[in-house]
């Protein structure tokens, strides 16, 4: 069973705690220094009281810029907490993500494409994280597909695991080059928070949300 990690929140509550204890100890030492120069001013030429006035006026608003911002982080993490919450419905699920690259696992890497218009001939091209191609397949002439690798090379041997891009070429029958929009597919295995991003992890893979295209129960075989 997947659980989602509450480290996030502890940090959040830990650092709130920290910069009111913080604020406090500044309010204090503020409030000595004002008493010190006080005390220790020129009796033929005290300061004027409005200028304590004004010292009072700028550090309360520093202190009300400070629990503002400290307000916003709240709302913040709630925010990514909710949203943690809902995309948590997502693991065990298909997912499909706006990009070409994919996570190989060991077992498969697969993405699946859309044509605007019909293509005759549809060559794959599979490179792995440093822009080297490691294999390269036919598929089927059309507009749409689905595309699994299992990690064999071209030269021999299987791939390690790791990320890999896939890159269509495709051709009409007039021989002219159709592009195709290519999307990472793979089932959600778990969700985690990075620094407010809700992420889904795929084949090892951390996708963030808002690559997120479609969501579907998985398909049998």
């Amino acid at each position: 069973m997947t659980t989602i990690n509450n480290t996030v929140g502890q940090t959040n509550t830990a650092a709130q705690a920290g910069q009111s204890a913080f604020a406090n100890a500044d309010f204090n030492m503020f409030l000595k220094l004002l008493t010190t120069q006080m005390q220790n001013q020129d009796p033929l030429d005290p300061m004027d009281t409005s200028e304590y006035t004004q010292q009072l006026v700028q550090y309360s608003q520093v202190e009300q810029s400070m629990q503002q911002t400290s307000v916003l982080r709240d709302i913040l993490w709630r925010l990514s907490s909710s949203d943690m919450a809902q995309a948590a419905a997502f693991i065990g699920r298909e997912a499909e993500f706006d990009t070409n690259i994919a996570g190989f696992d060991g077992e498969l890497a697969e993405w699946s494409y859309t044509l605007p218009r019909e293509a005759v001939s549809i060559t794959a091209t599979i490179k792995d994280a440093s822009g080297r191609t490691v294999a390269t397949k036919i598929l089927e002439p059309g507009t749409e597909g689905r595309f699994a690798w299992d990690g064999a090379q071209d030269s021999s041997g299987t791939a390690s695991n790791g990320l890999y891009s896939l890159t269509l070429q495709a051709l009409d029958s007039s021989g002219n080059n159709v592009p195709a929009w290519i999307r990472s597919v793979g089932t959600v295995s778990s969700i985690t928070n990075d620094f407010g991003n809700v992420m889904l992890s795929v084949n090892g893979v951390d996708f963030p949300s808002t690559a997120l295209v479609s969501v579907s129960a998985v398909k049998d075989g």
